[in-house]
């Protein structure tokens, strides 16, 4: 790190807002550099205790339990003299009456994801380190992952940050930092990013979801949108309509390419004949690294060159057959050649709870996409299978509004359908509108155990060759911790059903 990021934060009076994932790290980082951190939180149970033990001993003060509606009060009593800089965790909402304060008093507001970008190492080369980013509605996690794996595939050494584990604070700041980063940044972050500034990146889809935070798909489709800075590769799905729009109304993108599920065009990515073809980075020649002999054949195809089999995406489902697009096209804009993309994707390992087949019960399939937590995710499971038993239902917050098109969409692949969760009427008024001869089966309750009863009725109105698939287009936490605690659920009680006979 240079003087000159250091100089920018050293005795700064920091307030840094909730000890999320992203809290504790901004806060231990800021500390370091010389900054005066106070960070405030309105819980106050066993782990926020914890993590404000641990950044007690850096000198960091620590306020739990703070009433969410004192403003501009708590701010005063955190620096008497002024506070200069917020900080804020990515779910606290603009309108949060200690960010709305900062705001009306000109105290400058960051995310975690700025102020990452401002603390970005100088390589031993000189240049600072480059950042390929991804966000999106859905599939970001997955593609961040992939992008990694074609990264390190292709010789560079990199790593997935943001939501899939290490922080982008916690990247930056490490002792050996790598060079190029695939990052995942939700709406949330780049809401409260200025100046950050990817080599390249890709807005995968948008559709309706945290409009609670957002108040309308405009404005979350806008953040969204922030991604692409001036001088980035801006890489778009040329099947949303959304991403396209956004990457046309870019300020002076270095290039705008755009990846498609179908045969692409001249200056994109797609699909042709089962193979990811490549039609903007490159003519696949052997200098190129073009993949050559074998499945994949000779490389070259139209102008362009084949980077990897469809099978090679593992599952191949439409949605991750995109995700592994957008992925190649980041890798490629950094100069990852052909080859690294199809051992990239082959050295991927699906995360649990994103269309993971659990089992198969007398010739039905049981699949866990629990991560499917707003419709247009659901929409996605569903397109993968022609038969389904549907397990749907949950929390919305916000995201309803697309339910009638989910549901006229997946009508006629539906067997059946298990509804749960408090939201489920919504659900279920659709499916009278659209899927009227569809049998729907209603599990009442909202206690964890009723999961096994769900699995029992789905089990009942399946056929084998069907897939009984847990797409909720919902939120969890109505009854379960998270979705991977509502996927797990799922899992044990397939398996029990399985057990016994």
């Amino acid at each position: 790190m240079d003087a000159g990021v250091t100089g920018e934060f050293a005795g700064l009076r920091v307030c840094v807002t909730g000890l999320g994932v992203s809290g504790p790290p901004a806060a231990a980082a800021l500390a370091g550099l010389g900054a005066q951190v106070t960070v405030v939180d309105g819980r106050a149970d066993e782990e926020q205790r914890r993590l404000a033990a641990g950044l007690e001993q850096l000198g960091i003060t620590v306020r739990l339990g703070e009433r969410p509606a004192r403003g501009a009060a708590l701010l005063a009593e955190i620096a008497p003299g002024g506070t200069d800089l917020v900080v804020t965790s990515p779910g606290w909402r603009p309108d949060a009456p200690v960010l709305a304060a900062a705001a009306a008093a000109g105290i400058p507001v960051i995310g975690d994801v700025e102020f990452a970008w401002r603390l970005r190492p100088v390589l031993p080369g000189g240049g600072r380190q480059e950042w390929l980013a991804v966000t999106g509605t859905n599939g970001k996690t997955t593609t961040v992952r992939m992008l990694a794996c074609m990264l390190t595939a292709a010789g560079y050494r990199a790593m997935a940050v943001g939501n899939v584990g290490m922080s982008v604070v916690d990247a930056v700041t490490a002792a050996d930092p790598c060079p190029v980063l695939a990052v995942e940044l939700s709406s949330f972050q780049l809401h409260w990013s200025s100046t950050v500034a990817p080599f390249a990146a890709v807005v995968l889809n948008v559709a309706g979801h945290h409009l609670d935070w957002h108040g309308d798909i405009d404005s979350y489709a806008a953040d969204k949108g922030r991604i692409y800075a001036p001088g980035a590769v801006a890489i778009c799905n040329a099947d949303d309509a959304r991403s396209r729009q956004l990457a046309a109304a870019a300020a002076s993108p270095a290039r705008i390419v755009a990846f498609r599920r179908d045969v692409p065009g001249v200056g994109e990515l797609g699909v042709a004949d089962g193979f990811l073809v490549d039609r903007a980075f490159g003519d696949g020649t052997p200098g190129d690294g073009a993949i050559g002999g074998g499945a994949i054949g000779g490389g070259a195809i139209g102008g362009g060159v084949r980077l990897a089999a469809v099978s090679d995406v593992r599952p191949a489902a439409p949605h991750n057959v995109a995700d592994a697009l957008a992925a190649a096209a980041l890798a490629r804009a950094y100069g990852a050649p052909p080859g690294a993309v199809r051992a990239g994707l082959r050295a991927f390992q699906p995360e649990p709870h994103r269309i993971s087949l659990v089992a198969q019960v007398d010739g039905v399939d049981y699949v866990d996409d629990s991560k499917a937590t707003n419709p247009h995710a659901a929409a996605a499971s569903l397109a993968a299978y022609p038969s389904v038993v549907w397990i749907a239902g949950g929390l919305f917050r916000g995201a309803d509004r697309d339910v009638e098109e989910l549901v006229d969409a997946a009508a006629p692949r539906l067997r059946g359908v298990v509804l749960l969760g408090a939201d489920r009427a919504k659900i279920r008024h659709a499916l009278a509108r659209h899927a009227p001869d569809v049998p729907v089966v209603e599990a009442t309750g909202t206690d964890t155990g009723v999961m096994e009863r769900v699995v029992a009725e789905a089990a009942r109105l399946a056929a084998p060759g069907d897939t009984v698939l847990l797409a909720p287009a919902a939120q969890s936490f109505d009854m379960f911790r998270d979705y991977p605690a509502r996927g797990d659920a799922f899992a044990a009680a397939v398996r029990a059903m399985a057990a016994a006979g």
